[in-house]
């Protein structure tokens, strides 16, 4: 899981990995201190399904390698969930809950 980058691109294969684990962190932690009408307020999923999608996400994230090893399919799929949440669902649950477009 954890092994230490040699040449300069898996340097930065390696950074890009932890930097989306800590965005998929904080989109699961987000979620999880959320209301759960506003989900379905903000015309989105439930908040149990999108705890359930980031939270797997989140998983994909720790346990694959990262974009360019193997898992690479799951990696971009957790990328993408956690990249949803944060770009579409996170604003409208904000915006229901009077919170504006913070970040």
């Amino acid at each position: 899981m954890l092994s230490l980058p040699g040449a300069p691109d898996e340097v930065i294969i390696f950074v890009i990995k932890w930097i989306m684990v800590v965005v998929g962190g904080f989109s699961f932690g987000h979620a999880l201190r959320q209301r759960a009408d506003a989900f379905t307020a903000a015309g989105k999923l439930t908040k149990n399904a999108w705890l359930g999608i980031t939270g797997v996400a989140l998983l994909l994230l720790l346990i694959t390698n990262g974009p360019m090893f193997g898992g690479a399919m799951f990696w971009l799929a957790a990328t993408v969930a956690t990249l949803v949440y944060l770009v579409d669902v996170k604003p409208a649950v904000m915006e229901v809950q009077g919170g504006g477009p913070r970040w």
